[in-house]
């Protein structure tokens, strides 16, 4: 892993102009749901962006002698788009120096364009909706896989692997929820013998899906895929069970938290929830992420939940353009960021010219004895 020991600061973002030896202020936006159903997820994710920041400080941070201070300035979108735009707007009149964020990507993408129309890179650790980058905003970024590639690991690892041929699929209606479960859809068509017997939906926010159940049961799905996070996904498994349909589900990175076995209880089963989380390492990079984890844990006194890491990494990554473009204005280090290659606790981060992550990696869970499980790292 590169170890950063210099950020270079913008420079209209003195915290003391004009006078000698002043400390300089980079300012880094963050923005994730702390509050909601999401908000263990989002509190994952300011977590690491404060842990990165810290240890940035901690080195000393310098230019030419200057001493920097990198400053997180961190808001809550609830997961909801109007509160996520508001913030947005926010943090651009805060003159944050770049955006880490956000989770979702209902949220990420219309405050994409707020940040687009202001000249400010968005490095996101968690948005996978193909939209999000389709845009072809030059400081747009993600460090995750898309659901282009989830949707199609999945679905052939649907047919392929546990041979399912009758899939209902379920989604939240969110930007994200429907757009994975879209991805799915196309991964598993042509598959020899498969159907799609049913396509329902809920909200993000409802917690009774006896009907939608009911009428998929009627169905006899062998796979049920869900699109959507792990605050539905959970309580959705117990009624699952509670209606006694003898299903295998699955689902993508959304619901892919350690978390999902305590939202679904008994309703999670053994070996009978499969799951996809974008990113992943094996081999030696294994032992990076472990290091990462433990020093997570010793100073927050909690396990990573999901996005942590590569919350982690896109603070490195940006700082890591800022230095070699001597600069903290997002002019000045967008075309450092677009050829970088920055070897990470999430493995080697370069981004394609549409600021896709090249080469994503995917991880393949199931669940047992109420714990996730890896199966496999693709890519």
């Amino acid at each position: 892993m590169q170890v950063i020991t210099r950020v270079i600061p913008f420079a209209i973002a003195l915290a003391f102009a004009g006078s000698a030896g002043a400390q300089q202020v980079v300012k880094l936006g963050h923005v994730a749901p702390i509050s909601g159903p999401s908000a263990h997820l989002g509190k994952d994710m300011e977590n690491a962006a404060r842990m990165a920041v810290d240890e940035l400080n901690a080195k000393g941070v310098a230019i030419n002698g200057q001493k920097v201070t990198i400053q997180l300035v961190s808001e809550d979108d609830g997961a909801d788009p109007k509160q996520g735009t508001a913030v947005a707007q926010k943090l651009v009149d805060a003159h944050v120096n770049g955006i880490i964020g956000h989770l979702n990507s209902g949220t990420s993408i219309p405050a994409s364009k707020i940040y687009h129309d202001a000249g400010i890179v968005q490095i996101s650790p968690a948005t996978t909706a193909p939209q999000y980058t389709a845009q072809r905003f030059p400081g747009a970024f993600r460090v995750v896989a898309s659901d282009v590639k989830l949707g199609a690991t999945m679905g052939k690892y649907a047919v392929d692997t546990l041979k399912a041929k009758n899939i209902a699929i379920i989604d939240d209606r969110t930007t994200y929820g429907q757009g994975v479960a879209d991805q799915f859809a196309k991964g598993v068509k042509g598959g020899a013998g498969v159907r799609i017997v049913g396509r329902e939906f809920t909200s993000a926010t409802a917690t009774d899906y006896t009907a939608i159940l009911t009428s998929i049961k009627a169905k006899k799905p062998d796979l049920i895929f869900f699109g959507g996070m792990d605050s539905v996904a959970g309580p959705m498994l117990k009624q699952i069970k509670a209606l006694g349909i003898p299903t295998t589900f699955m689902g993508g990175d959304g619901m892919c938290t350690d978390a999902l076995g305590r939202l679904a209880g008994a309703g999670l089963g053994e070996g009978k929830v499969f799951c996809a989380e974008a990113g992943g390492v094996k081999g030696p990079q294994e032992k990076v992420m472990e290091d990462f984890r433990a020093r997570y844990k010793k100073k927050f006194n909690m396990d990573v939940q999901l996005y942590a890491p590569y919350v982690y990494d896109a603070v490195m990554v940006m700082a890591t353009a800022m230095q070699n473009a001597k600069s903290a204005d997002p002019a000045k280090y967008l075309p450092e960021l677009k050829k970088i290659k920055y070897e990470g606790v999430t493995g080697t981060i370069q981004f394609d010219d549409k600021g896709d992550i090249k080469d994503g990696a995917l991880t393949l869970f199931t669940y047992k004895g109420g714990k996730r499980t890896r199966l496999d790292v693709v890519r």
